[in-house]
């Protein structure tokens, strides 16, 4: 009985010893590292925003319970927006789709120009079809480019932003897109 658990035990020892080593082995390797060229990409097109009716693509999910109105908006201190706009090639209603804005707009300041934005822009056409660009920021009339997928991996860079047309029912917003990626 002594001979068959002292046998067990420097088994138990040696089947830890190569694990441990191959572990070691396995962390131990290393490859250098070689950065890819940096890409240049600048993009522009126009954000179309219906803001009425029944085909609305903003939309408030949900709204402080204040009462008082300091900063004279329509839309009070609090505010949160789901928004889901169609991207299109020029500031026409009829003009080219090419892809969607997907995300939330926060009201999170006494100031009714500016607000904190999560967007993804997803592209539906032509050769960026698949890829998206993700913006957060706070937007008074610039985003910061935080992310991307598909041709846009790896994006950073910067969205500015120029106020085509606002009135009641529409907003058209032109956005200059400089993106640095991979």
């Amino acid at each position: 009985m002594r001979g068959t658990l002292m046998l067990t035990w420097i088994l138990i020892i040696c089947l830890y010893q190569v694990a441990a080593q191959s572990q070691r082995q396995y962390y131990s390797e290393t490859r250098p590292h070689i950065p890819r060229p940096i890409k240049v990409t600048n993009l522009h097109f126009f954000m179309h925003e219906n803001l009425g009716g029944t085909n609305a693509s903003a939309v408030i999910v949900a709204q402080s319970n204040i009462t008082s109105n300091d900063n004279n908006s329509s839309v009070p201190f609090g505010t949160l927006f789901a928004v889901d706009d169609p991207l299109r090639i020029g500031p026409e209603p009829d003009s080219e789709v090419i892809g969607n804005a997907q995300g939330l707009s926060l009201l999170a300041g006494t100031n009714p120009r500016t607000s904190t934005t999560y967007f993804d822009f997803g592209f539906t056409t032509g050769k960026y079809n698949g890829s998206s660009i993700s913006m957060f920021s706070r937007t008074d009339l610039e985003l910061a480019v935080v992310g991307g997928r598909g041709r846009f991996r790896m994006a950073t860079g910067f969205a500015l932003l120029n106020p085509y047309l606002i009135n009641a029912t529409t907003v058209i917003i032109e956005f200059d897109v400089t993106l640095f990626h991979h």
